[in-house]
């Protein structure tokens, strides 16, 4: 488990985005660590949704925050005092972002301006990941990967944001947190982290594949809609991108300036398949369920997009964990799991989390 679990022992770790997909996922690893957890988020937008199975409201210090009122934010670091910050909390869909654009804005640019000053303000974070996307990237359709240096764009409202709230992780860390300055000026290390398009267990987002995937076969028990069958994505386990996460939060927090800046973590090449090949595979893991082709243009979205990952593996020592079969399984597994009631889906969830990081 790489000591991960004794670090965390203990730590008073703030977690933006706690009742989102990937910020649950996070919560319960740091509290299988008993690291003291607080959250901060708005309530959960999905039913059902992780955060209320796992019961996180009872374990974690709880508070349903916009991120956008500063004045709140202060007031809850200055509370809890924070040593380690890790910051989810976005408007995360692309097609939402074509929905209400001002609110995807607001929520990513601002929203992160204001975790990014209460942490400068308060100055009791000793170590800051600042969550983004891979969907930064300017994306030229080109088949080679992005790196971490590579150009920062956006076509639609959500890449935009991610990209603008990119631009204010180094602004701040330039202007204010620099680490030049760290241990005189200020005691706060920040990095970025850029994921890939995250699988697993408990997501029941809209314009998701693999929700969309078993709410067709578990609830409406109708074929899965596509829009963009041929489009590629990197698919990663969500615990790939949080093992990422927790790792730089570890050398930022140890003071190792080799860990500040932006860092793509992603799967291994193999995982770069096309959604109607995720879904095919989907389909067949759950053992039922069928799809059908219905493009939808209305709104576009990026037809090829890999990540790099040269810069974590060889720097960070950070590497993927599971290849693309373990990636479905771990993800259909939950969710057969879930749906067909055969085992608790706390201590399932628990498992897995120990099953990945003993790989």
């Amino acid at each position: 488990m790489d000591n991960f679990g004794e670090f965390f022992r203990g730590k008073r770790v703030l977690v933006t985005g706690h009742t989102g997909f990937k910020g649950a996922w996070l919560a319960q690893v740091l509290l299988n660590w008993d690291a003291e957890v607080i959250g901060v988020s708005l309530p959960p937008h999905t039913s059902p949704s992780l955060f209320e199975i796992l019961g996180l409201e009872k374990k974690v210090v709880n508070y349903y925050q916009d991120i956008n009122d500063f004045n709140k934010v202060k007031e809850i670091f200055e509370k809890e005092k924070p040593e380690i910050v890790f910051h989810l909390a976005a408007q995360a869909i692309v097609r939402e972002g074509y929905n209400d654009p001002l609110k995807t804005y607001a929520t990513n640019i601002l929203g992160t301006a204001n975790i990014l000053h209460a942490i400068k303000e308060v100055g009791s974070a000793k170590s800051a990941v600042m969550i983004t996307s891979d969907k930064v990237y300017e994306n030229k359709e080109w088949v080679h990967s992005y790196r971490e240096n590579d150009l920062i764009g956006g076509k639609e409202p959500y890449s935009a944001s991610k990209a603008a709230a990119d631009i204010v992780i180094n602004s701040y860390v330039q202007s204010f947190l620099h680490p030049e300055h760290f241990g005189s000026k200020h005691n706060t290390l920040v990095a970025t982290g850029r994921a890939g398009n995250v699988i697993g267990g408990g997501d029941w987002a809209n314009y998701r594949v693999v929700p969309d995937i078993v709410r067709a076969v578990y609830e409406k028990n109708e074929p899965v809609a596509i829009r963009f069958p041929r489009s590629v994505r990197p698919w990663e386990h969500v615990l790939e991108p949080v093992s990422g996460y927790i790792l730089l939060a570890k050398k930022l927090y140890e003071g190792d300036k080799s860990a500040i800046g932006a860092w793509n973590f992603g799967p291994h090449d193999e995982s770069f398949v096309s959604v109607e090949e995720l879904v095919k595979k989907g389909i067949g893991l759950l053992g039922k369920g069928s799809y059908s082709v219905e493009p939808d243009d209305s709104k576009p979205e990026a037809g090829l997009l890999k990540l790099d990952i040269v810069k974590a593996k060889s720097i960070l020592s950070w590497r993927p964990r599971l290849d693309f079969v373990s990636n479905l399984n771990f993800t259909f597994d939950w969710y057969k799991n879930f749906y067909e009631k055969k085992n608790d889906p706390v201590e399932f969830t628990k498992n897995q989390i120990d099953s990945f990081f003993s790989k």
